[in-house]
């Protein structure tokens, strides 16, 4: 398995990915689009999972500034996936620790990230990657 920054030709296989755990179609023209603003934009950081040439897991991380105390940036940790013939082995860890590193690498302090309760699975990954849900509580409020 190979970690790598995602590149443009990872973006049809990434809409099939998306298409596993939303159920629903993504336009790859305007995924394209997105992914060309996001490689100019040095906060967002999109990192893919390659297996036998082909896309198996995906994450983004979204790297904000901070402006107290030290001032130092954190990362949100966004549309985390597996490819779900690929999951329980490693790929998941192996991504985190890859957007953890960069993220210790450019200055952050912490990694955050929102999942849904529900998703008992999903959960349990974090937590066993040392992610903690006792000391903090996430909100979410869908704008449309």
């Amino acid at each position: 398995m190979i970690i790598r920054e995602m590149i443009t030709d990872d973006i049809p296989e990434l809409a099939q990915l998306y298409s596993q755990f939303w159920n629903e179609e993504s336009c790859i023209e305007t995924m394209h689009n997105q992914f060309n603003k996001l490689q100019k934009n040095n906060s967002h950081i999109l990192i893919s999972a390659i297996e036998n040439n082909k896309l198996i897991g995906s994450v983004m991380g979204v790297i904000c500034e901070e402006l107290y105390g030290d001032c130092k940036p954190f990362l949100v940790l966004e549309n985390m996936i597996v490819d779900k013939n690929y999951r329980n082995k490693g790929i998941g860890k192996a991504l985190i620790s890859k957007i953890e590193e960069i993220a210790t690498n450019r200055d952050c302090t912490q990694v955050i990230l929102v999942t849904e309760s529900n998703r008992f699975d999903a959960c349990n990954f974090y937590e066993s990657a040392g992610y903690s849900s006792q000391t903090h509580k996430g909100f979410k409020k869908k704008l449309k």
